[in-house]
């Protein structure tokens, strides 16, 4: 008789036992119904009805033999042997003892992982006995003794670091001790310890006289140079929060970030002001026009910054459509900071490139670590960070040593033909994405002797949560890895229960790096971080933040990352919610239904969006790439490029599963042969060579020459690899600037081509030069 059981966590042990007696005894009529049959017809939906099964074997031998059997029959053992295509069958037998078999599939499951199920199945039948009145949801599956070494043990992070100080003291402090120490360089310019705490200071004390103070926020939107780093440091002196303006974003995106977090006063340069939407109360002041500020006292300011005061505010993707403001306290970036510095023993003899955008909360680190630790700072040319042959010159013309990278950026940086010349290199970190076994081995192939770490966090929890150090995996996916110190993670249920070895459940984070919370979102702020039920630290209280992220732990207490609890997915290391973007697609008029996911791409993750528009699956091919164009502009107005999804699919309709939601495993993968039904082929030597290159990145079968790089999947980090490949095979250096601004490949061939017999007749005018001044020598 196939029964299948539905509990739920708020029942009550006594109540389910009840539903499932009265669900049995309404079964009853269909006990004769073979379960191949009910397989059978569940299959037909595509999927199975169950993937485990529990056998109850009810012979009732025992209840026999008190009603007495005729003289001369007697009852031997009973025995059964189940054999199922299940990966986990339970063979339960009722006689004098309840007795429990487990068949398994060694494909799925170890010994001891089925010896853990077997120790927490004993642990759940003795609550059931004993607490019938008990929720479900509360019944423990661990001893107590497991329960102690997951949440208490494995947490044990306590250590001393420099609470009571904020980072522009740290800073001041080396500044006093190695002043004439270089701190920062940025191309042919550099600045000491001296230099740089004074600029700093004159700029402070013009930011007070503007009224920023503790909790003042200020904005910054500059692009790489001398002046940001002086700018960042400037705010904190003055007790104020920067918030962090991309250049690369949409004007509609920096009037709203602008706009919600009610900065008062805005940091940038001259040449910047006409690139920016500054609304008429919003004070601006231009870090490259010194004499704005150059005139006030090189002194240190009097602190008036405390631990509990925001350092930043860092705006992330938002699920309602609008992004959302993620506030952390001094206190925070502290904690971080000083477990980076122990951890990796970081001092002056660090060398650390900075490159990641100020809207990256990585660059937190990047910028105020190496001062901390008495380092040297490398600040790379802006557009830089995108370019990984690039970066591998700054790595080796300065002897950099730390450095970040999110992995498909590190995919790029581990394909650059001279990478191996990157000896300097100590410590390699990535975050931001899945950091695959394959890359990590291809990042060690090339760099032996840099230690490749793996580090994972989201931005309410400052920077980083966990860390792991690369070894070799033998192919397995890398884990997470281990709480950070003063940090506490917690793998938990629905109902907050601790989840067993190897069971995945969501995430949670406490302990000293968490944010305040979101920027004027009390409700938001209350739903993500919750009271901390368990006491890890010894203090009681705090909090602890839902990332939403599902992870498991292995027996020995290392965090493997399973997925997503909800539909938010990570792109080049930026965190994006799909509900923002479904949202600015039903703006438009031409949406009816609309639907984004992520797929694995070219690069790593692409973003596809499934659309229902008067543009069906069957309008012809021109119709459809006109609308994609507009609804591609519709986008990029709001959000910034990685954000803009690689593919938009027209369907007639969604699918939907019989109870109406939608069903995600239904929705076509995307085929760029789709896009090339008007297909050309490419005529000339250049052409086909480029075209080839493109069908390499894209991973196409083939491209033609109308086809559009960025309609195909393409994106900026790929363009990146375009042209570093045309370089490497052709010999042809051209600008990324060029493929966006001709998209299509007769297009872009046509430019280079111009570019090559321009290059190749300057080099003909240099040779007769050369020629008559040879003359003329002789």
């Amino acid at each position: 008789l196939p029964v299948i059981a539905s509990p739920k966590p708020e029942q009550s042990v006594a109540q389910w036992i009840e539903q499932v007696q009265a669900q049995n005894l309404a079964l009853r009529e269909h006990e004769h119904t073979a379960l191949y049959e009910v397989q059978r017809w569940a299959g037909l939906g595509g999927e199975a009805l169950f993937d485990n099964i529990l056998v109850f074997e009810n012979y009732p031998i025992s209840e026999a033999l008190q009603q007495g059997a005729p003289d001369g029959l007697k009852f031997g053992a009973v025995t059964s042997q189940e054999q199922t295509n299940y990966p986990l069958t339970l063979a339960v037998g009722l006689g004098d003892v309840l007795s429990v078999h487990y068949g398994y599939d060694r494909e799925y499951f170890s010994t001891l992982g089925i010896q853990r199920i077997s120790e927490h199945f004993c642990n759940l039948l003795k609550a059931l006995a004993e607490r019938s009145q008990q929720s479900l949801g509360k019944l423990p599956l661990l001893s107590p003794e497991e329960q102690q070494q997951i949440v208490y043990d494995w947490n044990r992070t306590e250590a001393q670091y420099p609470s009571d100080q904020c980072i522009h003291q740290l800073i001041e402090a080396q500044a006093e001790k190695t002043p004439d120490a270089v701190a920062v360089i940025f191309g042919d310019q550099e600045l000491t310890y001296q230099e740089l705490n004074r600029k700093a200071n004159q700029l402070a004390h013009k930011l007070r006289e503007l009224g920023v103070g503790p909790d003042v926020l200020v904005g910054i939107a500059v692009e790489r140079s001398l002046e940001m780093v002086i700018g960042l440091l400037a705010i904190l002196k003055a007790g104020g929060a920067y918030v962090p303006l991309d250049l690369e974003y949409p004007q509609d995106r920096l009037e709203y970030m602008i706009e919600d977090s009610g900065i008062q006063l805005l940091l940038t340069q001259a040449h910047l002001q006409d690139q920016l939407p500054i609304p008429g109360h919003v004070q601006y002041l231009n870090l490259d026009q010194g004499s704005e500020w150059q005139i006030y006292s090189k002194a240190n300011s009097v602190n008036l910054t405390q631990p509990e005061n925001l350092a930043y505010v860092i705006y992330t993707s938002g699920s309602t459509g609008l992004p959302k403001g993620v506030g952390i306290p001094v206190s925070s970036a502290i904690a971080r900071l000083s477990w980076m510095q122990a951890e990796y023993s970081l001092n002056e003899n660090s060398v650390f490139l900075q490159k990641a955008p100020l809207g990256f909360d990585v660059s937190v680190w990047e910028c105020f670590l190496p001062f901390i630790c008495g380092g040297r700072l490398i600040v790379s040319q802006p557009g830089d960070h995108k370019d990984p042959e690039r970066l591998a010159e700054l790595i080796q013309q300065h002897s950099v040593s730390v450095v970040h990278f999110v992995p498909p950026l590190l995919e790029l940086f581990a394909e650059v033909e001279n990478v191996g010349h990157c000896t300097s290199l100590e410590n390699l970190f990535s975050g931001g994405e899945v950091l695959s076994a394959r890359l990590c081995e291809k990042v060690k192939e090339c760099l032996p002797d840099t230690v490749l770490h793996n580090r994972y966090g989201p931005t309410e929890t400052t920077i980083n949560a966990t860390h792991w150090c690369y070894r070799n995996t033998n192919g397995a996916q890398p884990p997470i890895g281990i709480p950070l110190s003063n940090t506490t993670c917690q793998l938990l249920g629905s109902t907050l229960d601790v989840a067993a070895i190897g069971v995945a459940a969501e995430l949670l984070v406490g302990g000293e790096g968490l944010a305040r919370g979101y920027l004027q979102r009390p409700a938001l702020t209350a739903e993500r971080f919750i009271p901390n039920p368990f006491n890890c630290s010894g203090e009681g209280g705090g909090r602890l933040y839902r990332t939403c992220d599902l992870a498991r732990y292995r027996v020995d207490g290392v965090i493997e990352y399973v997925g997503r609890v909800d539909y938010q997915v990570k792109i080049r290391g930026f965190r994006i919610e799909l509900g923002e973007i479904e949202a600015r697609l039903q703006e438009h008029k031409a949406i009816r239904e609309v639907v984004v996911i992520d797929i694995e791409g070219a690069s790593g993750k692409q973003l596809v969006a499934y659309l229902v528009t008067e543009v069906s699956q069957q309008s012809d091919v021109e119709q459809q790439a006109t609308l994609r164009a507009i609804l591609r502009d519709h986008l990029k107005e709001s959000l910034p490029d990685y954000m803009v999804p690689a593919h938009l699919v027209f369907l007639d309709k969604l699918p939907l599963m019989p109870n109406g939601k939608l069903d995600r495993k239904a929705l076509p993968k995307p085929d760029a042969s789709q896009l090339q039904q008007g297909y050309i082929a490419p005529q000339s030597e250049l052409e086909q060579q480029i075209a080839a290159i493109w069908a390499n990145v894209l991973q196409l079968e083939k491209v033609g020459l109308s086809d559009n790089f960025f309609e195909l999947g393409g994106h900026s980090l790929l363009v990146i690899s375009v042209v570093s490949r045309l370089q490497m095979t052709l010999g042809l250096k051209t600008e990324p600037s060029i493929l966006f601004k001709y998209p299509i490949l007769h297009d872009f061939a046509s430019m280079l081509d111009g570019q090559a017999a321009s290059a190749f007749e300057e080099k003909l005018r240099r040779l007769d030069l050369f020629s008559e001044e040879l003359e003329t020598f002789e």
